[in-house]
């Protein structure tokens, strides 16, 4: 007998097997972290040396990754972000407990006692969720300005300040956040500070600044400070410090100019910004943790977020801290308290009385407990001075 095959049929049941395949649950982990960036890796690296079976996912989006060199590091000053990072797998690796999918997970949800995350290559499960899942800064539409961020135009001077000292500098954003880049500039960093507001020195502006220091013009004018309100066009590098440097003595010689609506232009070698963030993942959103503005709130104890079961870490979280020691001591934080939770659920299946078991698992019994093991004093200190 002749054979027939019905083939639209055959590949369609092919596709839809496929479909299911790459939706079904892949391996169960203990903890999925979402982002590869120093809060993501320091969480992954805690897990790791206590054994817990880690699936970190790594978008490759960075908000460092602009920068030539992250800085104020103890044991890693002036690192390319890039080498950093490959040198934190290396080292986790070695424990053999976290699995690293360069990929970006796509959606996120909660079902039961477990979280899926789903990628273009199918969906993973675990029990916990870290999400390190970064900031983006929101820039405007400036021509030239994405361009040269992080190279001489930056958010931070604890991060970039100290290669570009001595340097006449340019503040850019709001007028009302200006005063508080000159009082973190001027006098040690930087004292040839010039204002570009941009267009912004309207009433509303003005009477912000007010709020924050009636005697801010007063600083200005002791300071040499000056303010220039025209509207940019566009702002042209003119010399890359990556070309132009001193080694020796780490300096970086960047050079722009601000072209204005006028036709004017004013040259500058730097630029501190104050522009806003915003969350650089929608996976928060998805997972509907709370939010204090737009950050993860995270003021409930161990950094977890108003969701049982997730965390919140680095520069999303709600710490209003946002540079690299900060991300790793908040990836530490959340991991040791995630794990010592997942201790106590299994510890509360071995046994003993039904009253026993829930006191094991009372959310305040759990940070209790897990506070006096990481020293939750530590976490307080280090707060007070990453907000001087």
């Amino acid at each position: 007998m002749l054979l027939t095959w019905d083939w639209k049929k055959l590949f369609a049941g092919q596709a839809l097997f496929a479909l299911v395949w790459a939706q079904a649950p892949q391996e169960n982990y203990d903890v999925i972290v979402i982002g590869g960036g120093p809060s993501g890796l320091s969480a992954a690296s805690a897990l790791s040396r206590v054994l817990r079976k880690v699936a970190l996912f790594d978008s490759g989006e960075y908000r460092n990754n602009p920068t030539r060199h992250m800085h104020d590091v103890i044991g890693s000053d002036h690192v390319v972000p890039a080498e950093f990072r490959e040198a934190a797998r290396k080292q986790i690796s070695f424990y053999n407990m976290t699995t690293f999918f360069d990929q970006e997970v796509i959606t996120m949800q909660k079902a039961d006692n477990s979280f899926h995350a789903t990628t273009a290559n199918g969906t993973y499960t675990a029990r916990k969720v870290i999400l390190a899942s970064g900031l983006k800064d929101d820039l405007p539409n400036v021509p030239g300005l994405r361009d040269a961020f992080g190279k001489g135009v930056f958010w931070c001077p604890w991060c970039d300040g100290f290669e570009h000292r001595d340097q006449p500098i340019g503040v850019l954003g709001d007028l009302s956040d200006a005063y508080d880049s000159v009082r973190e500039l001027h006098p040690t960093l930087n004292k040839d500070i010039r204002i570009y507001a941009n267009g912004t020195n309207n009433a509303a502006q003005l009477n912000r600044l007010n709020s924050k220091n009636r005697d801010w013009q007063k600083v200005f004018n002791a300071y040499n400070v000056t303010v220039n309100a025209k509207p940019i066009l566009n702002i042209t590098r003119t010399q890359s410090g990556s070309d132009y440097h001193d080694s020796a003595i780490r300096k970086e010689f960047d050079k722009f100019r601000v072209y204005f609506s006028d036709g004017t232009y004013e040259e500058r070698g730097a630029f501190i910004t104050n522009y806003g963030t915003s969350q650089a993942s929608k996976l928060p959103e998805q997972l509907k943790v709370g939010f204090l503005g737009k950050k993860i709130n995270t003021t409930a104890r161990g950094l977890r977020t108003t969701i049982p079961g997730v965390w919140g870490v680095g520069d999303a979280n709600s710490d209003n801290s946002t540079n690299v020691p900060h991300a790793m001591f908040s990836g530490k934080k959340a991991a040791v308290f995630c794990h010592v939770e997942m201790a106590t659920e299994e510890l509360a299946q071995v046994g003993g009385s039904p009253a026993k078991r829930a006191a094991m698992l009372d959310d305040r019994s759990i940070h209790e407990r897990t506070a006096r093991k990481m020293g939750d004093e530590v976490g307080d200190v280090y707060r007070r001075l990453a907000h001087f």
